[in-house]
């Protein structure tokens, strides 16, 4: 375990290398960071535009200016917004807290609720439970989540307002324009929607995998051998039916988790959600290179550790997996 642990971190050094760089390649070709520094910077000096590409690795070729930049970025000399001249990791630490807030919470929910409806689908395979959670997990999955976002702002806002004269949810923010200080309960009200619009996919999709995974586990022959022993019912179901159907289960919760750092994008765009997604789209419409890079490491470096993090746990779930 120990051993593959450390080699699965070794590869992940020169894979974040190769990925960050091409990442490099792509923005600058992309969003031509110093046509979008002059743009946002009319009036700057040649010094000011010298000193921007230098410490963003522009002023020489590809490779040279990616390791330029990876020197400036790993001793936290971080050059500021093109837009505003902002520091970089204020912002960019306020829009991953949130992202990770509002992700964590609808993949928990929607992964355990999903979970638990394939499981109570699978057990009755056929059945009238089993065609019900069928449907509603392919109506989860069809209908895009802007669709179920703007159903939710209107029913919530709109409508309760006009039915009951106050809305039931806030439909943006994270707390109200001038709010000041910590408040879970007023928080938890505006993550409510988005929570529920994310989740709804989740549940959709994780319904169907666990449903399909322990079907075939239920099916497999030592599960058989396993009622043939005696074994009650309630073990075989949790010691080695969940246990072993889990296995593929796992890999896709990893690269989901993973990839909840780089934002969701389109309910945090409809609902105003100051998360990792709008951080990316305010900075990718104005080109703001500094903005980006640090917001592309952190996704890939994300999505890298979780895939790890399901390599390591699957000798958790079987024991008949030899990691080392």
């Amino acid at each position: 375990m120990l051993r593959f642990t450390i080699k699965r971190l070794a590869w992940a050094v020169p894979t974040l290398l190769l990925v960050t760089f091409l990442v490099y390649i792509a923005l600058r070709l992309g969003t031509d960071p110093l046509q979008s520094y002059l743009r946002a910077n009319p009036r700057a000096t040649k010094v000011k535009i010298a000193q921007y590409k230098s410490v963003n690795g522009l002023s020489s070729n590809y490779v040279l200016g990616y390791f330029s930049w990876l020197k400036n970025f790993v001793t936290f000399n971080w050059p500021r917004s093109i837009k505003g001249s902002r520091e970089v990791w204020p912002a960019l630490k306020d829009s991953m807290v949130n992202t990770v807030r509002l992700g964590s919470l609808a993949t928990f929910v929607g992964v355990v609720v999903g979970l638990m409806v394939g499981m109570f689908a699978a057990l009755k395979p056929g059945s009238r439970r089993d065609v019900a959670v069928n449907t509603a997990a392919f109506l989860g999955i069809s209908i895009p989540p802007y669709i179920t976002a703007v159903l939710f702002q209107l029913l919530f806002a709109v409508y309760w307002s006009r039915w009951f004269g106050h809305t039931l949810f806030p439909t943006s923010g994270v707390y109200p324009p001038g709010h000041m200080g910590f408040d879970l309960v007023l928080m938890l009200k505006h993550m409510a929607l988005p929570t529920i619009v994310v989740a709804i996919q989740v549940i959709a999709v994780y319904s169907r995998y666990m449903r399909s995974s322990l079907l075939d586990v239920l099916n497999s022959d030592f599960m058989r051998t396993a009622r043939s022993k005696g074994i009650s019912e309630r073990q075989i179901l949790f010691k080695h039916g969940v246990r072993n159907a889990l296995i593929p289960v796992v890999t896709i919760a990893a690269l989901d988790i993973g990839s909840i750092i780089g934002g969701l994008i389109i309910t945090e765009n409809i609902f105003a959600y100051p998360g990792m997604g709008m951080y990316f789209l305010s900075a990718f419409d104005t080109g703001d290179f500094p903005l980006l890079m640090p917001w592309m490491v952190l996704v890939v470096f994300s999505t890298l550790m979780f895939n790890l993090i399901a390599d390591v746990s699957y000798a958790f779930l079987d024991p008949r997996i030899r990691l080392d």
